[in-house]
């Protein structure tokens, strides 16, 4: 059985159907799921939820979808939160975590979204799956889109890494590379939403993608032993994924799960696209639209659609928002690499430096439970990092090598 009410406009509260709708017809704002959570409250347990699978859909009464309905799980979720010692020390920090989602089918979190908007579109009978990516959508959507036996359709920047291109295409999904910047993209495929029966994910699917997002927040509060944590740092593109954080614990709280969650919730961004930044900065809750000019490929959205939401997010946490300098982000993939052994893509070197900047300012306390959530693999941006390869060379002598050696 479904939970879920009906869709409500995050503005001015209209209902509507469960329906692959996204935009209200009144004021224009974005659709968000309602549910019913007194009958979750009745229905749902510790007990029942460690009896559930070994993925995010142990936590299915808070999510859109009924997998009972012909619907795929690919394992995705409940990934690894880390207790980052080595990391911890080195930043004066006693209870560090890494929430590790580089390890989900398509190594990235937006398996999680893609899961419940993929089961959602098989509920609503579409045929074809299609998403606008920065990157790690594409990947996710192809893969999903397969397993389910969809047609999937990929648009994305003409410029986007080898490596997730690579990742999309082969689950046989339809690549088309729009010479454009992410925006653009997205603007080309909400016209094509209107006018062809294709389920976008992250767009006429929207309302019911975002909620995938949330189980990053059920699950650490799980593995922290039904708690949340004292502060969080996100990475950011549209700003949806910093939401539903802070929605997931705040909807555990209020089912019982937990007690009331006092998480500070940071924002990071990389400062070649901060958009989200600077209205913070001005203390505005205007985001300003920008054109990217960052390595993070995969947080490159100029004019991000839940920015108003996660300005507002950073106010009701007492969290922050900060914007990472551009050479940082690889210092922050290499500081996780050598001190963990998780090798993250560039969001991910724009969390772990955002982390530093936080830890070095004094705003995190050395004792307080802090989580940074890292969001994609590494071996997807190989060519942000290529300059880490310096072999030593040598012939296949003893002597050599050591002259070699000590040359080094």
């Amino acid at each position: 059985m479904s939970y879920v009410k009906c869709l409500t406009c995050r503005e001015c509260g209209n209902e509507y159907p469960v329906e692959p709708h996204h935009v209200c017809e009144f004021c224009f704002g974005p659709l968000e799921v309602s549910y019913d959570y007194d009958a979750i409250a009745r229905d749902i347990s510790r007990d029942t939820i460690a009896k559930g699978p070994l993925s995010m859909w142990r936590y299915w009464q808070l999510l859109p979808a009924d997998l009972n309905k012909g619907g795929v799980d690919m394992g995705t979720g409940y990934t690894p939160l880390v207790r980052a010692k080595n990391l911890g020390r080195l930043l004066g920090l006693n209870n560090l975590y890494v929430k590790n989602d580089s390890v989900n089918p398509s190594f990235s979190f937006k398996d999680r979204v893609v899961s419940v908007a993929t089961n959602k579109a098989l509920e609503f009978e579409f045929e074809v799956l299609a998403c606008a990516s920065t990157g790690n959508l594409a990947g996710a959507v192809a893969a999903h889109g397969a397993k389910a036996g969809m047609k999937t359709m990929v648009f994305f920047p003409a410029d986007l890494e080898k490596g997730k291109i690579i990742g999309a295409a082969i689950y046989g999904a339809t690549l088309v590379a729009v010479d454009g910047t992410y925006d653009q993209v997205n603007r080309l495929c909400s016209e094509l939403a209107d006018n062809h029966r294709w389920a976008f994910v992250n767009i006429n699917m929207r309302p019911y993608y975002a909620e995938g997002s949330k189980t990053l927040g059920y699950e650490v509060a799980e593995q922290l032993g039904w708690r949340a944590p004292d502060r969080c740092i996100v990475p950011a593109a549209s700003g949806s994924l910093y939401t539903k954080i802070w929605k997931g614990f705040k909807e555990m709280g209020d089912v019982g799960l937990i007690e009331k969650p006092n998480t500070k919730m940071h924002l990071a961004q990389a400062a070649g696209c901060s958009p989200i930044v600077e209205a913070y900065g001005q203390g505005s809750l205007h985001v300003r639209p920008v054109k990217p000019n960052t390595i993070a490929k995969s947080l490159a959205i100029g004019n991000p659609a839940d920015g108003f939401y996660a300005l507002k997010t950073a106010s009701a946490t007492k969290g922050s928002c900060l914007a990472v300098p551009e050479p940082e982000v690889v210092e922050g993939i290499r500081l996780l690499a050598e001190t963990e052994g998780i090798f993250t893509e560039t969001a991910g070197g724009v969390v772990i430096s955002a982390l530093r900047i936080l830890a070095k300012q004094g705003i995190i306390h050395p004792d307080e439970v802090t989580v940074a959530y890292v969001t994609g693999n590494g071996l997807k941006t190989l060519e942000a990092v290529e300059s880490v390869v310096n072999p030593i060379h040598t012939t296949p002598d003893y002597a050599t090598f050591q002259k070699a050696l000590a040359a080094r």
